[in-house]
């Protein structure tokens, strides 16, 4: 089973809130979400890196901190959703990178950013979402904050964070399970699962 239809069978599974097939659709349809990096040049940084990224954060957070009570609809959108706001973002090019052993440059595949919708991290992957279905008070939190200290409000001293991990234990998951499939799972333009 390809990335794409491991996502899909996991949505058609564990998610059934109104508008979910709604967003689905615009996701398939009308983003690059399944064909799209994760990053530019470091994690999933090759075509299809998006959703092999998003389904590495499902993996581990389901994995690791899914308890009895817990809501296999909420592990699954906050997973699997968290980085929407990488679709439609990056641009495929190339670089010139110096051949080591010819010592010859050449031009390799590359991505840019092209970011139409300069809205932030999470909070654009929140309002994304949220134009199809809505999200719990705290999905929208663990995604807004899944970038934890990395993401330029909590860089700049704001206090909203720590309240957001305080409050919301699934924000602090969702943060620890993107770093464990960014820095330990993914390498580059692999993963391994």
């Amino acid at each position: 089973m390809g990335d794409r239809e491991e996502f899909l069978a996991i949505w058609h599974q564990h998610v059934s809130r109104p508008g979910s097939e709604k967003l689905l659709d615009w996701l398939d349809k009308k983003t690059d979400f399944f064909t799209a990096p994760a990053s530019t040049r470091f994690h999933g940084a090759c075509e299809g890196g998006l959703c092999m990224h998003s389904l590495n954060v499902y993996h581990a957070l389901h994995d690791t901190f899914f308890t009895e009570g817990d809501s296999e609809e909420t592990f699954a959108i906050c997973a699997l959703l968290h980085d929407l706001c990488k679709a439609n973002y990056y641009k495929a090019g190339t670089r010139n990178v110096k051949n080591d052993v010819t010592g010859q440059w050449e031009k390799v595949p590359s991505y840019s950013v092209e970011d139409l919708f300069p809205y932030g991290h999470g909070e654009k992957s929140v309002f994304l979402i949220e134009r199809f279905m809505k999200l719990k008070i705290e999905e929208a939190v663990a995604i807004r904050w899944h970038m934890g200290g990395f993401d330029d409000a909590a860089k700049g001293g704001c206090f909203a964070i720590s309240e957001a991990y305080d409050k919301y234990p699934l924000a602090v998951k969702l943060h620890i399970a993107d770093l464990e499939a960014t820095y330990l799972m993914e390498h580059r333009t692999s993963a391994v699962r």
